[in-house]
């Protein structure tokens, strides 16, 4: 397969997921409500560095203790339990908008703290594991015949893809949220807040065998 083509796979691969909604969306609506629309792209870096460390540990086997029933269980339980603390945050957060703060300090810790929310997210996200010891690992096994070039061209598909679609996301919030009353943003965060805790909750459940 040509790098061209392949690249066009892994964009559309990787947006066919980034558009279905899940824990990495309700961030990003979350915290582009609350810091503007840097938020997207910043938890698309942590998100990076998240996909960048699965793809190391592909490439050199590290993965392969993973991949026991035992193993994805502890992962989704602790990933639930990591969703649960995000979802109640969420739900308990006061602010109703972008408030546009001008100060660097803010901007730096913001910025550092969007990339470890990026980051926690992804790794708690236990589908997202399964997907990577699954069809990323068929994906990546199969590139890395080809050189590591193969490989990085489909890394930078499957990463513009979270990054164009979940900017798009953090434009609408954080340029159309200033037109909607501050009680509807609030209500919003503590419906992504719920969301996030349903989901953990339902996670525990099938770790439980009980779902």
């Amino acid at each position: 397969m040509s790098y061209p083509a392949l690249f066009a796979l892994s964009f559309t691969v990787a947006l066919s997921g980034a558009l279905a909604p899940g824990p990495l969306l309700a961030s990003v609506i979350y915290e582009s409500n609350r810091r503007g629309f840097k938020s997207g792209p910043l938890i698309v870096a942590g998100h990076a560095l998240a996909e960048a460390g699965m793809v190391f540990l592909i490439v050199f086997g590290a993965v392969n203790f993973i991949r026991n029933p035992l193993a994805l269980k502890s992962i989704s339980a602790a990933g639930a339990l990591i969703l649960f603390f995000f979802g109640i945050k969420m739900s308990l957060s006061r602010e109703s908008g972008y408030a546009g703060p001008s100060a660097a300090g803010y901007r730096a810790r913001s910025g550092k703290n969007l990339i470890v929310s990026g980051l926690g997210i992804s790794i708690a996200n236990p589908y997202w594991s399964i997907w990577w010891l699954t069809a990323g690992l068929g994906i990546i096994s199969a590139s890395q015949r080809q050189g590591w070039l193969t490989i990085a061209v489909f890394f930078a598909g499957h990463i513009l893809a979270d990054l164009a679609w979940y900017s798009v996301v953090s434009l609408a919030v954080s340029k159309g949220g200033k037109f909607l009353p501050a009680g509807f943003l609030a209500a919003l965060n503590r419906a992504l807040g719920l969301l996030l805790i349903g989901f953990a909750f339902w996670l525990l459940l099938k770790c439980l065998g009980l779902k």
